[in-house]
């Protein structure tokens, strides 16, 4: 019998899933010795054994335990070591440690029914895991992934954990979380002056407080939740004043899918989503017979919804007997509160008692959210359960590569070899603490991964935050990357494109090298460059950035381009909304050019759309106007208004003064605003889809690229996508990171990684 011996080196996300008991368990059944263990490569695997048993292991352990993400196996046949058993030994740093860690995985349920048996020994303990389940990311100090490299280090495992650790046909052999009540992380019910409530069951005295209408601070995976009855209109609008979050929705947890179903439309995709071990927010329509309360999602067709992904949350949502909201714990713009002293100064003002726990998070990180849009599962905001799982790219890294994203939803990303690590929800860069957080992500994840950029990617915008952190960076090449470039950069990427696209690109605002705000764009891209076609036509942003919370400025600005002096004659609603005197200094401030940039902005358009038929002509969140004109659209309506596109300065610009003058008319004949909103919607279809068609003609390309935040618009997703797909253009849209700055980063650092590196300037001559 020919006997073999092969080194396997495994990477991937291979580290917390599982992955050694699964090989110990393959080498056992094909009868062959060696060893495995964890090392700054991911696994290293040695099998020696009959040859037809090692070619067969070799080939099985490309599967993986179910958690696992394989990404590479290489292998290397040596000479026979004379092996006799098979054992998992202690893990190895190395050199050049560079492990993908994994992400937090929701309660398995086999954790769920031992924390529901009254005969466990961890019968109602809120940190059961295994190694299928609970945190990872959120506790990782650094690699390669071991108890002593996490938060768990605080907390020395009793006798009965050690002997399941230990044991490598025990689901829970090396779970480094491994803890149970004897021995691990413990909860408490504090009040907000720092005192704690002698109860026997913390949790089931908070789900009772909670549930009778009180409202909690609760420690999470990743940070602080605010939590209060969603079926309590009472509580949940007092929420809102202490949050000071005045309509922005809330997200709700509910404790199992049909209990979703009372009060929303849960369809096959949206279950296993959120039934699934990633557990994000999932947009869900309203429907059901036990409706939300009103103050939850004030103005919109759906509601956020998540179900528990903690045993924790599993105790919550089973003693409150009701659906709870669970949202960030900060006040408006903050982060979210994630360490225990920030707790008790920024929240214990705004509850009635936190619940926590002395198990630290080493990073803060938010809910994920995802819908579905256009038949299609898109993250609108990619956090908790994605992170830190790097992507596949469809290009090499051939040098480290960051890139710092947007200020907006702001993410970065680090890029090495074929792979992007793209970081959790960092939120809005506006003030310190938001700035100090993107900092200390960059470099937990540089720490983290093992990269040293070489290569700093950043948006244009001067002012942008982001960008002035890459340019003060020492010693890395920058590499400036014009906003909607990046977005559909992002959008190739995230499809595993290459080569040239048509990219329409449609969001707020971002910078434009001509000196306007661009934001309704049609370009042909890769990752080398891109070129211009197509644009929105332009209107003046009146007031500036005031013109985003106050979009009837906009709506303004436009009927002025179209009537001119007369548009105050107009007999609609929006100009004796904005009086007489208001309208004419406006109109002043725009003749003049006084802070009144120009703008090809989509995201403005919905916003000047929507403030004309009435809804959100003054706004509390970005994006509120546009949500609500969509949520208010008929769905049957096909009917669109007129535009028109002429050639100027050597692109295709798209007019609207036709689209104006027949949504006006509309509103004059008092048809419904449904009726309108759908018009407009599929307007914006039909401009999208003649924009591409305009830049095929130009340039012979069939792939259309669609990202931006205007395209987490589901009814525009939707109609533009069909238009398109009619004229025979293939359509891709995001999948992977959400369409919004969230997902910019990814672009940036296709491009950065495309750009060859500068020379040195020859010496001058002495």
């Amino acid at each position: 019998m020919e006997r073999r011996r092969a080194r396997l080196v495994i990477k991937g996300i291979v580290q917390g899933v599982g992955f050694r008991p699964f090989v110990y368990g393959l080498a056992a059944r094909h009868g062959l010795g060696g060893f495995v263990r964890n090392d700054g490569r991911g696994v290293t695997v040695e099998v020696e054994g009959a040859a037809g048993e090692v070619e067969a292991f070799c080939r099985a352990v490309e599967k993986g335990p179910p958690m696992a993400a394989v990404f590479e196996v290489e292998v290397t046949l040596l000479e026979p070591a004379g092996y006799g058993d098979f054992t998992i030994r202690e893990s190895r740093g190395g050199p050049d440690p560079f492990v993908p860690v994994p992400p937090e995985l929701a309660t398995c349920e086999e954790c769920l029914r031992e924390l529901f048996d009254p005969r466990d020994r961890r019968y109602r303990y809120p940190f059961i895991n295994c190694t299928d389940c609970g945190p990872r990311f959120t506790i990782v100090v650094d690699v390669p992934y071991d108890r002593a490299l996490t938060t768990m280090a605080d907390f020395e495992m009793c006798p009965l954990c050690r002997a399941e650790y230990e044991d490598p046909l025990d689901r829970r052999f090396h779970a480094q979380p491994n803890a149970c009540p004897r021995c691990g992380p413990r909860l408490r019910l504090v009040e907000p002056g720092g005192g704690e409530r002698d109860v026997e069951d913390p949790a089931a005295e908070a789900a009772r407080l909670v549930r009778d209408g009180a409202i909690a601070a609760v420690k999470g995976l990743g940070g602080y939740h605010l939590c209060c009855n969603a079926l309590d209109e009472e509580a949940v609008s007092r929420l809102r004043s202490l949050k000071d979050r005045e309509e922005k929705p809330f997200a709700v947890m509910a404790a199992g899918v049909e209990q979703a179903r009372g009060f929303c439309a849960v369809g096959p995709e949206e279950e296993r989503l959120l039934t699934g071990p990633l557990r994000p927010i999932v947009l869900l329509e309203r429907a059901g017979r036990r409706p939300l309360a009103p103050a939850v999602a004030p103005g919109q067709r759906r509601h956020g919804v998540m179900l528990p992904y903690t045993p924790l949350h599993h105790l919550l949502l089973r003693d409150a007997a009701a659906p709870l909201v669970m949202t960030s714990a900060n006040r408006a713009c903050e982060p979210i509160a994630y360490r225990d002293d920030e707790a008790m100064e920024r929240l214990a003002p705004m509850v009635d008692f936190l619940l926590v726990h002395n198990r630290r998070i080493e990073t803060r990180t938010d809910d994920s959210v995802a819908a579905r849009l256009g038949g299609k599962t898109v993250p609108l905001r990619r956090s908790r359960g994605y992170v830190p799982m790097p992507l596949r790219m469809p290009l090499r890294f051939e040098r480290a590569v960051l890139a710092c994203g947007g200020d907006l939803k702001n993410t970065f990303c680090l890029g090495r070899d074929g792979l992007a690590f793209l970081s959790h929800h960092i939120g809005d860069l506006e003030d310190l603490a938001t700035l100090r957080s993107f900092e200390e992500g960059i470099e937990h994840f540089r720490r983290l991964f093992r990269i040293e950029p070489e290569v700093a990617a950043f948006d244009l915008h001067p002012r942008y935050l982001s960008t002035r952190y890459a340019l003060a960076l020492d010693g890395v090449e920058k590499a400036g990357v014009q906003h909607h470039h990046g977005h559909i950069a992002s959008c190739m990427a995230d499809n595993m494109l290459d080569g040239e696209v048509i990219g329409v690109a449609f969001d707020g605002t971002g910078y434009g090298p001509d000196g306007t705000v661009w934001g309704g764009e049609a370009l042909v891209a890769s990752y080398d460059g891109f070129e211009r076609l197509a644009r929105l036509d332009h209107v003046a942003l009146a007031g500036g950035d005031r013109a985003v919370v106050e979009p009837w400025r906009t709506a303004l600005a436009w009927l002025h381009k179209v009537w001119g002096e007369e548009a105050q004659e107009l007999e609609i609603d929006l100009v004796e909304y904005v009086g007489g005197r208001r309208w004419r200094n406006t109109v002043r401030m725009i003749s003049g050019g006084v802070n009144s940039p120009l703008t090809s902005s989509a995201g403005r358009l919905f916003d000047a759309a929507a403030a004309l038929a009435g809804v959100g002509r003054e706004v509390r969140y970005e994006g509120q106007a546009a949500m609500e004109f969509e949520a208010l659209a008929d769905r049957n309506e096909r009917g669109r208004y007129g535009f028109d596109m002429e050639a100027r300065d050597g692109l295709k610009v798209v007019i609207l003064d036709g689209m104006w003058r027949e949504m006006v008319n509309d509103i004059r004949a008092s048809a419904p605003v449904p009726l309108v909103s759908a018009r407009f919607h599929n307007t914006v279809a039909a401009v999208v889809a003649a924009m591409a068609e305009s830049g095929r003609r130009e340039t012979g390309l069939d792939r259309v690229c669609l990202s931006g935040g205007v395209f987490q618009n589901g009814l525009l997703v939707e109609r533009a996508a069909a238009l398109l797909e009619r004229k025979g253009l293939r359509v891709f849209t995001h999948g992977r990171v959400p369409p919004n700055d969230g997902g910019l980063c990814l672009g940036q650092a296709a491009v950065a990684a495309r750009r060859r590196p500068r020379r040195p300037s020859p010496p001058s001559p002495s």
